[in-house]
């Protein structure tokens, strides 16, 4: 049949299908509304094929937060950076000074959006300038262009290296896009120096001069060009300071950093000050097109690369305001200034505290791994580059916690076994120690769950330091003396086990009807084994000076001894007595609260108490010392019969009451409180007075409120 007609044969169903409908909608919205308004509020109706992972899975049509298919069939105006110049919409050369600062000002909100969580495929590269520098002859842009890929290069490396990101954290994926890698660090700082060389002296031609007539495009002109120059070498600035934060000489790199910085922010204050001088300022309440202040400005394409991202619907991605970008970059500037004071703590104790206080700020993931960075750089566990981590333990175990064994005096001081034996635990320590520092890297949402982990590892190693005390008793033959590396570990597992279930808190994981064996066990059980583990360590501290006393030759230095000095552990058992107390108004007053029956509880049916308190604790299932309260045992040690009399809820509360007054003398009483140690001295101070009124009677017949806001783990009790 070569070269004949091809027939095509009717098709009758065909036919059918085109002059007959072979559907048969019917709308059943109303039924279904109808329907719902039997549920009762919590209640949820659905088939056993379609559960909860059915319902987080499923796509919403037509969304384009979720819907790939919306966003694809947009029309991208232009494709690439050769096209945007042949048709005239991007300019490489001679681009005016509003289109610059317009440039910079969006560059940097991509790069904010970015540091947020969000590809670069759909931030930074969305610049057109970024796909190929080299062709740019404007030397303002093309400087700016290079410095902010550089800059991209660093970020993801030291996120990277720090290892302390999730993926709702950082996208490090490059898409195949390259960061000038041609072009060197020092060339780079050069070609800034020069724009900002060469703009300095335009600003001095444009500079009006006493006595000279006023003239309004001369004083614009001087503006914008201020107003690029303060961009340029604030960018400068920020380039600099995380290439000083890569130095191998930690401390001398931090130290110029810090320089670096106070001069950054000065820059950016005025940055944000000249923010309406770029082109195409769309007002943020804008809302009629996805990126309304990106997609307008020359050189960016908000869809130019989304045939880079995966099939799977696009996670959405909505640039930030100008203006709300330099304001993240100036409290950006800020946080890396808190972070250049870790080389100022005086031990490693210290430097712990300073991860700790730092992450309850929830910092940015550029912010969290710079600190990472600088305490253990380059993998090579050496504190700021300088000394071993086992090293800083053994100094601080030594001249903080003044273990018995490490005084010249002891028997086992210059016992060569017993030193082999410390020097393998440490070596041991050093692992755990690390992760915990890590962990205190993480976002706080994933904290709590790597806790659990590293709950797993100081297990370990409490056994491992019980060995060790258990050798250096058998080596040394004195109980008395030498035992502490098993209290150390001990602390550190009780600080972690408390941080654990105060995120619980902040991230609103506890429904209120649990409030009640969550405090209880904070106060009762952990917070009674710390205190007792500092007071452990007291005894050796007493030891000490006890020592130091009696080595004293004149009257003078006797006399200066017997001065009653501050000591950092008088400081934390007057915090840890302080929580003490608190935490244990609040589990009195939640009694008393659910003794007055003023508490929602749930139905027993559907909800058991031992399930949900065995569910909140199974992480501590892992530690062998404490050991875990089990539910029947909570249940024994908080019944009310175990009383003298029968107390009832007034009872209760005027527990709560004495509580309370004691947590607020305690942080009142604390040397050098912090601004947290104030806050929670407040809210001591007005639970007291809450639970004093009622105490006396005054007992409101709504249930309380548990305000949240000005601590995430200590609530402001309020009455309705």
């Amino acid at each position: 049949m070569d070269g004949g007609e091809t027939k095509e044969v009717p098709n009758a169903f065909s036919q059918e299908c085109s002059t007959q409908a072979l559907y048969n909608w019917l709308d059943v919205t109303s039924d279904f509304i109808e329907a719902t308004e039997e549920l009762q509020q919590g209640e949820l109706f659905h088939d056993s094929s379609f559960g909860l992972f059915e319902a987080m899975s499923a796509i919403e049509m037509m969304d384009p937060k979720m819907d790939a298919g919306m966003v694809c069939h947009q029309k991208c105006e232009i494709s690439n950076l050769e096209q945007g110049i042949e048709t005239g919409k991007i300019k490489i050369k001679d681009i005016s000074l509003p289109d610059q600062i317009a440039i910079i000002d969006t560059t940097f909100a991509c790069l904010v959006t970015w540091l947020e969580g969000h590809s670069l495929a759909q931030t930074v590269f969305t610049s057109l300038y970024t796909h190929n520098a080299d062709i740019i002859e404007d030397r303002c842009i093309r400087a700016f262009t290079l410095a902010i890929l550089k800059m991209v290069d660093i970020i993801k490396d030291k996120v990277i290296r720090a290892a302390v990101y999730e993926e709702e954290d950082f996208q490090p994926l490059l898409y195949g896009f390259q960061l000038a890698s041609n072009v060197t660090e020092m060339r780079v700082c050069g070609m800034l120096k020069e724009v900002e060389e060469e703009y300095n002296k335009k600003i001095k031609m444009t500079r009006p001069r006493p006595n000279e007539k006023k003239d309004d495009l001369k004083e614009l002109q001087h503006e914008q060009y201020t107003a690029v120059y303060t961009r340029i070498k604030a960018t400068r600035m920020i380039y600099v300071t995380l290439l000083d934060l890569n130095k191998k000489e930690v401390k001398a790199g931090v130290e110029e950093a810090k320089k670096h910085l106070d001069q950054s922010s000065s820059l950016l204050s005025t940055v944000k000050q000249s923010i309406n001088l770029g082109t195409n300022q769309m007002k943020e309440s804008d809302t009629q097109q996805s990126n309304p202040d990106i997609s307008t400005v020359m050189g960016f394409e908000p869809l130019v690369n989304q045939r880079l991202l995966p099939p799977t619907f696009p996670r959405y991605t909505k640039i930030v305001g100008r203006l709300e970008a330099i304001e993240y970059l100036i409290k950006l500037i800020e946080r890396l200034k808190k972070v250049c004071q870790v080389t100022n703590q005086g031990n490693f104790q210290a430097i712990m505290d300073f991860f700790i206080d730092f992450s309850k700020e929830c910092p940015c993931i550029l912010s969290r791994s710079i600190l990472q960075l600088i305490f253990l750089p380059f993998n090579n566990k050496r504190v700021f580059a300088v000394e071993l981590i086992q090293d800083s333990i053994k100094d601080y175990l030594r001249t903080h916690m003044c273990f018995p064994i490490f005084l010249t005096r002891h028997p086992l001081f210059s016992n060569q076994q017993a030193k082999e034996h410390i020097d393998a635990f440490l070596n041991r320590a050093v692992r755990p120690i690390c992760q915990l520092m890590q962990v205190h890297g993480h976002n706080r949402a994933r904290q709590r769950e790597k806790l659990a982990h590293a709950l797993e590892e100081l297990s370990t190693l409490q056994d491992e330091a019980e060995q060790l005390d258990q050798e250096l008793k058998n080596i040394g033959r004195n109980d008395r003396q030498v035992s502490g590396f098993s209290n150390w570990a001990l602390y550190y597992t009780l600080r972690t086990m408390i941080q654990y279930m105060q995120l619980g808190f902040e991230l609103e994981l506890y429904a209120v009807h649990e409030y009640h064996y969550i405090y209880w066990y904070l106060s009762e059980f952990l917070y009674k084994w710390l205190e007792s583990t500092l007071r452990r360590l007291e005894v050796m501290l007493q030891e000490k000076e006890s020592h130091t006393d009696q080595t004293q030759k004149s009257r003078i230095n006797r006399k200066k001894a017997k001065r009653k000095k501050s000591r950092p552990i008088d400081r934390e058992m007057t915090l840890v007595e302080a929580f003490q107390a608190m935490t244990c108004g609040y589990y009195k007053a939640m009694i008393g609260f659910k003794m007055s029956r003023k508490l929602i509880q749930p139905n027993c049916d559907f909800d058991q108490e031992r399930i949900r308190y065995e569910h909140r604790l199974s992480a501590f299932t892992v530690i062998m010392t404490p050991p875990p309260v089990q539910y029947e045992h909570f249940l024994e040690m908080t019944n009310p019969s175990k009383y003298h009399h029968m107390p009832t809820s007034t009872n209760f509360f005027q527990m709560a009451q004495q509580e309370f007054q004691m947590a607020w003398k305690r942080f009142e009483s604390v040397s050098s409180p912090t601004e947290e140690m104030t806050i929670l001295g407040k809210i001591a101070k007005r639970n007291h007075v809450v639970v004093k009124l009622l105490a006396s009677g005054k007992m409101s017949s709504n249930p309380p409120e548990f305000d949240f806001s000005s601590h995430s783990t200590y609530p402001i009790i309020k009455l309705k």
